[in-house]
Formats: structure tokens, C-alpha cells, sequence
């Protein structure tokens, strides 16, 4: 394998790694790790990891493979901007199914709030989609960015490593989807932007 192959692939692992599904899951998580919803019990903790897991990864996987596979595109084919706009339409309705069993399952606010976060992330990187190509990767990790920043300030946590950690892993993030010609440094840049943008108004106001 060439090194110019190598580089290619890590790329591609690195961008299914951080799939932009994940954000719900990882809030969550960084939640139950910084607050005192971690004293909630591990088989409720687990439901919601459940619950959130088959609507915000699942179910908007298959039924976007399933899309993809019905238009005979490949990934690199569906990325194109103006190819975007179902895959967002299927992830949006997954994430408003997602909260509203939360609603009627009573499940806390602020974990419903998480989805709501993430899902007016979608919604804000599809309104841009229309007249820009965005990405929606880097989008997720910026949300992430501000979900800690948010938790720091709400449950009197330092989160400045973690951030660190954060800011590391959207550098190589971006590098990837530039790399694999996805995205161009104003488009990685602004989706990061973007989300840590949305997470902090969507933590806060939601």
C-alpha cells in the first residue's frame, strides 16, 4: 500500500469514527459523567443510551443506506451538496421522534435537551445546505465542544482538558474531510462553528 493510500484510509476511518450520529451518545455520556444525573441508576442510564442510540444512529443509518443503495450512489457520490438534503429530512424526523417518546416517556429535561441541541444543529446545517455545502461532521464535534462548555459552567466543572481534547480531535477531523475532498477549510471551519454555536444556544434556551 502506497503512502499516499495509507493517508487516504485513515482519513476514511477517522471521518466513520466520528460520524456526525454520534453527538446525541456522546453528550449524553460527557452528562452522566459530569453531573449528577450520573447518580441515576445504570439500568435507566443504559434505556436512554438505548433509546437514543436506535433513533439518532440506527434507524437514520439503515434508512439513509437504504436511500443511498435505492439511487445506486456510493458515500463519496451522496456527499455531494445537492444529494444532502434527504439524508438531513431522514436524520430531522428521526431526532423530533426521538424527543418526543423522551417527552412521553418523562424522561429530565436537560437529556431531552441534548437532542434538542443536536437537532437544531441538523436542521441550522440543512438550511445551509440548500446555498452551501457545510460540514456536518465537523458541526457534530463543535456541538460537542459546546456541550462541555456548557456542562463546565452549569455543573462548576473545569472542562479546559477536555476541550483540549476536543479541539485536537476536530484538527484531525478536518484534515480528514479535506483530505478525502469532502470539504474545503471555510466549509470545516464553519461547521465547527456552527455547532459548538447551536450546542450552546440549544443547551441553554431549549
Amino acid at each position: 500500500m502506497t503512502k499516499e493510500k495509507s493517508i487516504i484510509l485513515t482519513a476514511r476511518v477517522i471521518s466513520m469514527l466520528f460520524n456526525p450520529f454520534y453527538l446525541p451518545i456522546v453528550g449524553l455520556v460527557a452528562l452522566f459523567a459530569f453531573s449528577y444525573l450520573g447518580l441515576m441508576p445504570w439500568g435507566y442510564k443504559l434505556q436512554v443510551l438505548a433509546l437514543t442510540y436506535a433513533f439518532t444512529i440506527l434507524l437514520p443509518t439503515v434508512l439513509i443506506h437504504f436511500y443511498r443503495r435505492s439511487q445506486g450512489w456510493n458515500l463519496i457520490e451522496l456527499g455531494h451538496k445537492e444529494r444532502r438534503m434527504v439524508p438531513y429530512v431522514i436524520s430531522i424526523l428521526c431526532y423530533f421522534f426521538c424527543i418526543y417518546l423522551m417527552e412521553l416517556l418523562h424522561i429530565p429535561h436537560f437529556m431531552g435537551g441534548i437532542l434538542s441541541a443536536a437537532l437544531v444543529i441538523q436542521i441550522v446545517c440543512a438550511l445551509i445546505n440548500v446555498w452551501w455545502k457545510i460540514s456536518t461532521h465537523m458541526a457534530a464535534i463543535g456541538g460537542v465542544a459546546g456541550a462541555l462548555f456548557v456542562f463546565g459552567e452549569l455543573f462548576n466543572f473545569n472542562p479546559v482538558w477536555w476541550l483540549c481534547l476536543v479541539f485536537v480531535l476536530a484538527g484531525v477531523l478536518g484534515t480528514s474531510r479535506m483530505i478525502l475532498r469532502q470539504h474545503t477549510l471555510p466549509q470545516v471551519v464553519s461547521g465547527f462553528f456552527v455547532g459548538l454555536f447551536c450546542a450552546v444556544v440549544g443547551l441553554l434556551f431549549l
